[in-house]
């Protein structure tokens, strides 16, 4: 008797545990290392909950709340384009977005865009913004002269409409730039004549440097010579010689030394070994 009792406690038990077992998975859930999520509340006045970010880890939920994951890693997406320079020639561009959420506005993002941010935001604005910059510049300034200045300007221009949209543009890169054939050998031929151009100027300006070095020498040595010369009279002549004789008599070599018998009164060797 008691045993028959116990069986609809023990069926209705079991259906219990098939029940939360086939819920369990809209009552427990667990974000991984880079994700967060917010929940939508069904229920009530809150509606999405814009401000409460579920960081990594077990979280608990109603399961009649709907839970919106975000994955918040850096995103790379490469998109090929044909657009038109500045003079209205078209030329083909590789450019590569790396992007990510803010990840405290993930709500808001949600609220604006859904979960498809990328391409209803991120893909659209970067080719938009690209299109436009490259439309300032001409195919040479874009293939040469200023592709580092279009680069940084096209990421400027990308990164305001994406902070303002909670999304941060890591980096805006042009991979590649195709040009026509013959405008792309027009452009290669030029700068390499500006470079040889340059190299000659370099030539003659290091000429011409060497010449007036040389100049400025010489007439720092002519001026030299002329103080010597204008500083050399005769009694300091007459001095330097006597004591230039001075000096050779004291040598060991046997020699007749005649005072003030030489040229000019100097004292006059006349013989030694």
């Amino acid at each position: 008797m008691n045993n028959r009792r116990i069986v609809p406690f023990i069926i209705v038990g079991v259906i219990a545990l098939f029940v939360l077992f086939g819920i369990s998975s809209s009552l427990f859930f667990t974000l991984e290392a880079t994700e967060r999520a917010v929940i939508f509340y069904k229920f009530g006045d809150t509606g999405l909950d814009k401000e409460t970010i579920l960081q990594p880890g077990f979280h608990t939920k109603a399961p009649w709340n709907d839970l919106i994951v975000f994955d918040v890693s850096e995103v790379t997406a490469d998109e090929p384009m044909d657009i038109n320079d500045k003079n209205g020639l078209q030329i083909h561009v590789d450019v590569t977005v790396r992007y990510t959420p803010f990840t405290d506005k993930i709500g808001y993002l949600y609220e604006k865009f859904r979960t498809d941010y990328a391409s209803r935001l991120v893909i659209p604005e970067v080719r938009s913004m690209t299109r436009q910059v490259l439309a300032r510049y001409t195919a040479e300034e874009i293939y040469s002269t200023k592709r580092a200045e279009v680069e940084n300007m096209v990421k400027s221009e990308t990164e305001k409409i994406l902070n303002a949209n909670f999304v941060e543009a890591k980096a805006v890169l042009i991979r590649s730039i195709v040009l026509p054939d013959q405008i792309r050998a027009s452009i290669q031929n030029k700068l390499q004549q500006e470079q040889e151009a340059l190299a000659y100027q370099y030539r003659l300006d290091k000429e011409k440097s060497e010449a007036e070095r040389k100049r400025i020498a010489a007439e720092g040595e002519s001026r030299a010579n002329n103080i010597i010369n204008n500083s050399l009279t005769d009694k300091l002549l007459k001095m330097r010689g006597i004591e230039a004789t001075l000096e050779l008599a004291k040598s060991p070599n046997s020699k007749v030394i005649v005072v003030g018998s030489g040229k000019d009164g100097l004292p006059m060797i006349l013989g030694g070994n």
